[in-house]
């Protein structure tokens, strides 16, 4: 199943107004908000258990993952990430 994951294809739709990615499109994408969800709610919940080093990780881990995730999701936007006016691009 890890495979359909490197097919080519669109997994979220663009904005009609503004900059960006608006829900996903495709199971890829749901896929994919919801690891992002299930990981950054994991580190989150470790954030009030550890030390100050603990901590910093987690919020460190946190950043890389929100990176990744939007990267990602700009890569995958049908048409790409670009201003749009509300017209039909």
């Amino acid at each position: 199943m890890l495979h359909k994951f490197l097919e080519p294809g669109d997994w979220f739709a663009p904005k009609r107004y503004g900059y960006g990615a608006r829900l996903p499109i495709a199971w890829q994408g749901w896929a994919l908000c919801l690891a992002y969800g299930l990981a950054v709610t994991g580190l989150a919940l470790g954030l009030g258990n550890g030390t100050l080093p603990h901590r910093t990780l987690a919020v460190a881990g946190i950043l890389v993952l929100t990176a990744l995730f939007v990267l990602v999701v700009k890569r995958r936007t049908r048409g790409g990430w670009k201003w749009r006016w509300g017209g039909k691009d």
